[in-house]
């Protein structure tokens, strides 16, 4: 019997990284020899794991506290039937790629549970699962994941082209193929080097493998005392051979038409987004505070939009007007901003035209509203701008960030620095890459995802988000500026915010995106603990207002003790919702029952507090019996809400170091305990990078 080298691509995504990165494999493929069809997991009716005879590839992300992304729930409930027997997928051959972050609790837990399940009902895997991490980089598993894959696959279609016994465990002949692929050393057995490509900077050529040395002529002769920056290494890099990866193929063509595009604003509502009116802004920081937090108030009376507290609303932002026109100068398109635009497949190319273009579109409404300009670029797109780089010196240097041996320039000067196209086009001036590289390339424009702040019952037919405007401070990479998202809605209500302003007549596009667990007990007598510092006690507000609404209604019943630990830098400058929806109302008419606040930046008091908490983590600790008695003796619940990096990660430390204490165990054991929690839906976390 023969194999075609046909296999499938399946991938779950919430924000569209998975589905991105399944999109590059599927484009890879033809360059390798291989056919693949591409399904999101949601389409079920697309494709048939059951009876599924070509290799499977998984890629999976993770959202919320550890959950498969939503566009996988249906899957993931499918093969978790406990009716299925052990070897119901003992046909299955698979890998899988799993996204996440370790900031995060339960790192790349959407795609290990696929993984655990799928080995549960027999499948076996013909290439070792990676697992990216969003907190470091995904290309740095990523890439050389995806390098490894083609080897892999032709091991498999070997083995199912010689044989139809497949009794053989696929994993086990190339589970080490990743790991080594992933240093660039292996070769396979035909031979072939699957080490990323050396190429000569005199003699760059996207079709051959070359060699890359630091004593071209076009090099500058760099001094000693200069410093690594963007635009220049500094040895022993500049003087290092490159490992370089090989330049991605070119899949598009894209045809500017003059034909008329008027009357295009916003991406129409095929997606669900609404156009809702702005009907307040409050700012809730002092002038003087270190970040500028703003209340939104959106009204979606007219839109019937339905949201519990604890649910988020996306915002689909456009790209700055400014940053926009000035791409458009840089590559002499700005005459033609109003031509509608075509995109089409290259001949031969067996990929697949980028879903987020549309088609007619004009060339400035996609700029603006369909691709994510401000991303930092990937490698693969810094390779490909290299080709389009006249200078010498500076076609060395964008080579050098997307080499091997440049991993920590790239890291320290693109990925870190939050460098966009804009700033390496304005870094080096003789890149001029063609429209289509920047369709390949660059990836959806997201929306931006914010906890609702009230309650329906409190405030029918309208809905509050908050936010702090986040600045990027001017560097050497970039100029300053305001975050995407955040920094547009600042200029929308701005107006609003000064004396005597009025509300504009401005609308932007939301859609609600509710929560599978981030709610209230639904039995209103289980007590709950809501840790939120900062922006993080957004939620909690809504939780407190819906809590007062039902205490009123509901006189007679019996309502569970609620603790709030807050916290902000300056009691005076930043205690959020401190007057405007009065936090200290809530705790004197009793629907708060505990107010625990601290602030980090203010001086002691008169009286020299000695161990003065500062954080969350640390009022945690003092009212550790407390909260030990909430979670292991009440059956309560823990919220926590806010920054990832730091603060979850404390507050997470400190319970384990809480439930250790109370029930005198180890931390082994403590962590048992706190898996369980979350397990039941009793520790329940929103939180961001």
């Amino acid at each position: 019997m023969r194999f075609a080298a046909r296999f499938l691509i399946l991938y779950g995504s919430q924000r569209g990284q998975a589905q991105s990165i399944a999109e590059e494999i599927c484009q890879q493929a033809a360059e390798h020899g291989f056919t693949a069809d591409i399904s999101c997991l949601s389409n079920q009716h697309k494709y048939n794991v059951d009876r599924e005879i070509r290799p499977v590839v998984f890629v999976v992300s993770t959202t919320g506290d550890g959950d498969p992304p939503d566009t996988a729930h249906k899957f993931v409930r499918k093969i978790k039937n406990k009716s299925l027997v052990h070897d119901h997928f003992s046909h299955l051959r698979y890998a899988l790629l799993a996204l996440g972050d370790t900031n995060y609790a339960n790192f790349c837990n959407g795609g290990k549970t696929i993984d655990s399940r799928l080995q549960q009902l027999g499948a076996k895997h013909f290439y070792a699962t990676g697992h990216a991490d969003d907190g470091t980089g995904l290309e740095v598993v990523v890439d050389p994941w995806i390098e490894g894959l083609w080897d892999a696959l032709k091991k498999i279609f070997s083995s199912m082209s010689t044989s139809n016994q497949q009794s053989a465990d696929l994993s086990d002949c190339t589970q080490d193929n990743y790991h080594k692929n992933a240093s660039g050393q292996e070769k396979n057995k035909s031979g072939l080097e699957v080490d990323l490509q050396l190429l000569k900077l005199s003699e760059v050529d996207s079709q051959k493998e070359k060699t890359i040395t630091s004593d071209s002529s076009d090099v500058e002769t760099l001094s000693t005392a200069l410093v690594a920056s963007l635009k220049q290494s500094v040895p022993p890099l500049s003087e290092s051979v490159l490992n370089v990866p090989a330049l991605p193929a070119s899949y598009l063509e894209v045809c500017l038409e003059q034909v008329s595009t008027e009357g295009e604003t916003v991406p129409s509502d095929k997606d669900g987004y609404r156009e809702v009116s702005i009907s307040k802004a409050v700012q809730l920081t002092q002038d003087d505070a270190v970040k500028n937090a703003i209340l939104l108030e959106l009204d979606i009376s007219e839109q019937s939009i339905a949201y519990q507290p604890g649910d988020a609303f996306d915002i689909l932002c456009p790209n700055r007007a400014s940053e926009v026109e000035e791409l458009l100068l840089r590559l002499d398109l700005q005459t033609r901003k109003n031509c509608a635009v075509q995109v089409n497949l290259l001949k031969n190319s067996t990929a697949k035209v980028p879903l987020h273009i549309p088609q007619s579109g004009s060339l400035q409404f996609i700029l603006t509203w369909c691709l994510e300009i401000r991303s930092a670029p990937k490698k693969a797109f810094v390779r490909a701008l290299a080709d389009f780089t006249q200078n010498g010196s500076e076609k060395r240097r964008l080579l050098e960030l997307c080499s091997k041996e440049g991993s920590a320039d790239y890291n320290s000067f693109v990925r870190d620095t939050n460098v966009c196209l804009l700033d390496l086009l304005r870094a080096f001036p003789s890149c001029l890459p063609p429209l289509s590289l920047l369709f390949e390339h660059l990836p959806k424009l997201q929306p931006r995802a914010y906890s609702a702040a009230s309650s329906s019952l409190q405030h029918p037919g309208k809905v509050h988000f908050v936010f702090n405007v986040v600045e990027f401070p001017a560097c050497p990479e970039h100029p300053a500026r305001t975050g995407l998202c955040t920094g547009w809605l600042a200029d929308h209500v701005s107006s609003i915010l000064r004396p005597l302003g009025t509300v504009p007549a401005s609308e932007i596009p939301s859609l609600p995106r509710p929560s599978s667990t981030f709610h209230l007990p639904a039995d209103p007598s289980i007590p709950v603990v809501m840790v939120g510092p900062g922006t993080g006690v957004a939620p909690f507000i809504g939780f407190l207002q819906q809590r007062e609404k039902e205490r009123e209604a509901n006189q007679e019943a019996t309502f569970g003790e609620t603790w709030l630990f807050f916290g902000c830098r300056h009691k005076d400058k930043d205690f959020l919702f401190r007057y405007v929806e009065e936090l200290e109302r809530f705790a004197l008419n009793g629907t708060l029952s505990h107010l625990i606040v601290c602030f980090s930046r203010d001086e002691p008091d008169a009286a020299g507090t000695v161990n003065r908490p500062t954080y969350v983590q640390h009022n945690l600790r003092l009212h550790a019996k407390n909260v030990a008695s909430i979670l292991l003796k009440n059956k309560g619940c823990l919220y926590v809400c806010g920054d990832a990096k730091n603060m979850a990660k404390d507050v997470n430390d400190t319970l384990l170091e809480i439930i250790g204490n109370e029930l005198q165990i180890d931390k082994l054991d403590a962590m048992k305990i706190v898996a369980g929690l979350r397990e039941e839906k009793r520790y329940l976390q929103d939180i961001w990078s």
